[in-house]
């Protein structure tokens, strides 16, 4: 007996929405069925290529799909999600979770009230040189990371820290596991009306510090983040998705040795996985893997990083 397959719907097919597409055809349990975009030829294009139904409006989802991908700018999330979410249907929304705490609690209560999947999509989790580092990493104590790309007019509705510095927000708080004891902030707009480069300190209950880059005008894109800690060293180059892991041990003279870790990394496609895994906890009802509560906790530090940021300005 061939197994139901789960109805799919994604609202905003711009760069991303058109990406989810693409990886919803791949998964055989998966089955595209209603598209929703307020530019009438892009929803009509992506209507034709995947043989689905082309609707006015998110609010006419509930009844016709199971699942949604919510691809929309960030300001139009809380909308799109909280409509959802009323109508039943589960949620994979793309990062960052909302612009405002206040959004994300109410997303967040909502799901929990009607038993509903709200996924976020911080797809660098998925990265298989990420998904390595958990094999490896122990206890960071001191972190550096740059996330730096090409300027694009995509994404500047919103600070690079919501942009781009997220996802090593999320990254890090998941291995450091470990309250705030501080933020130092610097960012400065250079090619759009909001920040466009910026630097992040954090330093972590524990002794861990955090040191991050983020820019979006820089000639050339780097996506690298480095762990040290007491067991070794951990750098992980998300856009080649690789990671070099190195450890330490006494010879037999009593020296300390230098030696690196056999670490296995996927092949898998990130955003494919991420999807893989949206779509495990509709059928099976599991919790998913960057859950609303998580999201929140990125997107909490992001709002404090970019406070600190224009109390600077101010000053």
């Amino acid at each position: 007996m061939e197994k139901q397959k789960i109805r799919i719907g994604v609202v905003g097919i711009g760069h991303l929405g058109n990406y989810h597409l693409q990886k919803y055809a791949k998964l055989e349990n998966a089955q595209i069925v209603a598209v929703v975009d307020p530019v009438a030829e892009k929803a009509a294009k992506a209507a034709a290529l995947y043989n689905c139904s082309v609707l006015a409006s998110h609010l006419d989802m509930p009844g016709k799909v199971d699942a949604v991908s919510i691809a929309v700018p960030t300001g139009q999330h809380y909308l799109v999600a909280r409509d959802l979410l009323a109508g039943g249907i589960d949620v994979l929304i793309e990062k960052p979770i909302c612009s405002t705490l206040k959004e994300a609690d109410e997303l967040i209560a909502l799901a929990r009230k009607n038993k509903l999947i709200l996924q976020v999509g911080f797809v660098e989790r998925f990265n298989p040189a990420v998904m390595a580092l958990g094999k490896v990493i122990q206890k960071p104590m001191f972190i550096e990371a740059h996330r730096l790309h090409p300027f694009f007019e995509r994404g500047t509705d919103v600070d690079v820290i919501l942009d781009l510095m997220i996802h090593d927000l999320d990254i890090i708080l998941k291995f450091v596991n470990s309250p705030l004891a501080g933020v130092e902030a610097v960012g400065i707009p250079v090619l759009s009306q909001k920040i466009d480069i910026s630097n992040v300190r954090l330093t972590f209950a524990t002794g861990c510090v955090a040191n991050i880059t983020a820019s979006r005008i820089s000639a050339k894109t780097m996506q690298k983040i480095r762990f040290f800690g007491i067991e070794g060293y951990h750098s992980v180059d998300c856009q080649k998705r690789e990671i070099l892991s190195l450890g330490k041990r006494k010879s037999e003279t009593g020296q300390v040795d230098i030696f690196q870790n056999q670490v296995e990394v996927g092949s898998h496609d990130p955003l494919e996985e991420e999807i893989r895994s949206f779509l495990h906890s509709v059928v099976n009802r599991t919790d998913p893997e960057a859950c609303g509560e998580e999201a929140r906790k990125s997107l909490a530090l992001a709002i404090d990083i970019i406070q600190k940021m224009k109390t600077a300005e101010v000053v």
